[in-house]
């Protein structure tokens, strides 16, 4: 294939809006973009006004390519999640030239990424959760047993989905069950800030850009990210003075090369610990009930073969992935599926449309709990392997361990709703009726 320039492979202008409105990936209109690029610009660039143009890689085999080569293509260069140039430009102006209001894993390379990520991947690697099996078990049956006394319908999302993930992560933690209401907002409130309905609409809002594209402008909103950190700075001081068993411990006695972790990256792991760890299994839990709700006949296969809730459990997570986009940034000059990429561009890789790729998955339109394989990108992959994908998996497994032998029938009760952000989102409404054993 011939090497071509960003400027031959502009994406069209309806398809470039899209990517960067979240309204559009609450009613599901960015599949059809994606399905589009995947069979017309797989690997081009948007450009769209008041923010950087970037590349879009679209395809399963690009996502794989770039996520592999971490010394190439950045997280930490540029914003790993797409802003407008207003947001950046003012994020640089309050963090000393830095584009990042946090400092996480996802905002890190090497050679700080590694030590940073040792100091709690033991925590969430299979031999050590499998002594949380247990514990686990009891938070899903009692998730359920609070579903059985629903009464036969509900909001799935926001009574059950919701707040599974979130007692569990927050046990793991060591914040007090009193709290966790606190947490499920912050998150909500970080993650869906251009949702009219999740964000704080505050002195922002989320401005329109572009030929009718609204960038999430408050996408890391700054009150909810001081209202974080000013709960996790006490909750750190309190773990130094009086340490226990819990992650909060080890995040607030970490050292690097023999130094205590600064404060803003202290703050930022507990954030992307108490946020991640559970918006994103409850987003494939409740995607999971949605598509059930739908299709009576996998609901069936389940009940009749309880070892398909593994299958059930990667579908989910491919079917909703819940982190749509990553942006990456290059290092060097290069070249990418016949395209030459300069220094310093920006890539969005759209982990869900990867996960629709017709060359990779069979029908991947359709929900099947027994498909084999599943190669879904939903972890990502590379060095920026989710940190928790085992936890997750296995929240997720026990849930439906369960909930599937009680559960006789579901279906929709009225009409679900997806949450309106381009990095993470959705369901955030789920009405289901539904009889229980």
């Amino acid at each position: 294939m011939s090497v071509m320039t960003a400027a031959d492979h502009r994406i069209p202008q309806n398809h470039a809006d899209t990517l960067a409105t979240p309204t559009d990936y609450a009613s599901g209109k960015v599949y059809e973009t994606y399905r589009w690029l995947r069979a017309n610009q797989p690997f081009g660039v948007a450009k769209i006004e008041g923010i950087d143009p970037f590349w879009v890689a679209t395809r399963h085999a690009d996502i794989l390519e770039i996520s592999r080569q971490n010394d190439l293509f950045h997280s930490g260069d540029r914003s790993p999640t797409l802003t407008t140039q207003a947001m950046d430009k003012r994020v640089r102006e309050m963090m000393g030239g830095s584009p990042h209001l946090l400092r996480t894993l996802v905002q890190m390379d090497a050679p700080d990424h590694p030590k940073y990520r040792a100091l709690t991947q033991g925590w969430f690697m299979p031999q050590n959760l499998r002594g949380l099996e247990d514990r686990i078990r009891k938070i899903a049956r009692a998730a359920v047993d609070k579903m059985a006394a629903l009464g036969g319908e509900c909001d799935f999302v926001n009574e059950v989905a919701l707040h599974y993930p979130l007692h569990v992560i927050m046990t793991i933690l060591g914040v007090p069950e009193s709290d966790e209401p606190r947490m499920l907002k912050l998150t909500q409130e970080l993650f869906g800030a251009a949702d009219p309905e999740l964000g704080r609409q505050g002195e922002a809002g989320a401005p329109q850009v572009g030929a009718g594209a609204a960038t999430e402008e408050p996408q890391m909103d700054f009150g909810v990210i001081i209202d974080f950190s000013n709960y996790f700075r006490a909750l750190s001081e309190d773990r130094r003075k009086n340490p226990t068993d819990d992650l909060a411990t080890i995040i607030a006695n970490s050292q690097i090369d023999g130094q205590p972790i600064s404060d803003l990256e202290a703050m930022s792991y507990y954030i992307i610990v108490a946020a991640a760890g559970h918006d994103t299994t409850s987003s494939s839990v409740g995607g999971a009930m949605w598509a059930l709700a739908e299709r009576p006949k996998e609901l069936a296969k389940l009940r009749a073969d309880p070892s398909l809730i593994p299958g059930l459990v990667d579908e989910s997570i491919r079917w909703t992935t819940p982190v749509k986009t990553f942006m990456r940034t290059a290092t060097q000059d290069t070249e990418l599926a016949g395209r030459k990429i300069g220094k310093n561009d920006w890539i969005m890789l759209c982990y869900a449309s990867g996960n629709r790729d017709e060359a990779v998955f069979e029908a991947p339109d359709d929900f099947r709990v027994d498909r084999k394989p599943n190669r879904h990108l939903a972890f990502g992959y590379g060095a920026h392997l989710c940190l928790g994908q085992h936890l997750a998996k296995m929240e997720m497994r026990i849930l439906w361990e369960e909930l599937i032998p009680r559960l006789k029938s579901v279906e929709l009760a009225g009409e679900p709703r997806m949450s309106e952000a381009v990095f993470v989102n959705g369901p955030k409404r789920l009405p289901i009726r539904f009889t229980l054993a």
